[in-house]
Order: structure tokens, then sequence, then C-alpha cells
């Protein structure tokens, strides 16, 4: 969005959402669009003044989640779960954030790469080697940051 302003959506006590930009009340469908259309926005507690996005969010992935196919396992949200309260716990959800930016932009160059080349050549030869590039470069990343980032933890757990 222009200028990195964020829009904002107001909670009302009602429990509506009302988007100040679109002077209009929302869904939370409407706040999933901006997700996926990447703009920004904030949720404001219109009575309390608290920003109460992370809530909002939560709320949008539990519906998801139970609707269709759900993309957390029992064991990964179990694993999540077991994170909280441990010395790790920030270092873990940096790591998802890091772990879900990198798919996201492989997934964006890949959709890119596969429609040049369907554009240029439909032998798919070029996307096994993407494909395997992306893997190599994931594997590396993962193996670097848990390397270097829960041995320091283990580290300190010791001490």
């Amino acid at each position: 969005m222009e200028n990195n302003k964020k829009r904002v959506i107001k909670k009302y006590p009602n429990r509506r959402l009302y988007d100040t930009e679109e002077s209009r009340y929302v869904t939370l469908t409407d706040i999933k669009k901006l997700v996926t259309e990447r703009i920004h926005f904030s949720v404001t507690d219109k009575k309390t003044g608290e920003d109460i996005t992370r809530s909002i969010l939560l709320q949008i992935i539990t519906e998801q989640e139970e609707e269709g196919e759900p993309l957390f396992t029992v064991e990964a949200l179990e694993k999540i779960i077991g994170f909280y309260g441990k010395s790790v716990q920030s270092l873990a959800g940096d790591c998802l954030c890091q772990s879900l930016a990198i798919f996201q932009q492989q997934q964006e160059k890949i959709q890119v790469q596969m429609t040049e080349a369907m554009k240029t050549n439909p032998a798919t030869a070029p996307l096994t080697d993407l494909a395997k590039q992306n893997f190599e470069m994931w594997n590396k990343f993962q193996a670097d940051f848990f390397k270097k980032h829960f041995s320091d933890a283990a580290d300190d757990s010791e001490k």
C-alpha cells in the first residue's frame, strides 16, 4: 500500500468490524482478502483502543482450519504449542516466520518461471532444475538456522 500506511479496521462493541478507509462494515472474509492482497492493516478495539489484529488473524485461521482441508496437522499444532513458555519460544516464532517468507518467495518465483517456461518452451526440464535448486536452498537455510539457534538455546539451558 502506498506510503506504508496501514488501513485501520475498528471493532465495535457489537462485534462488527468497520473499515475506516472504505467507510463500510467488513467481514472476516474481507479481512482475509486484505491479507491475500498484501494490504497492511491493523484492527483496533473501538472501546479500549487495544490492537487486536493478532486475535482477528487467529480467528480467520481457525475458521479456515475448520473448513475444507486443514493446513496444520495435529502433530504440527502440538509442536507449536510445545514451544510456548520455553526459552526458544521467540526463536521458534522467528523461524516459522522466516520459513514461511522463504516458502512464499519460492512459490512466487516458481509461478513466474513456470509461466515464462510455458510461454517459451513447454518442456519441463528447467522446472526440474529450479525445484532442485529451491530444495537445496531450503535445506541449507533450515540446517544453518537450526544449527545456529537451537544449539545456542540448548547450550543456554544447560548453564
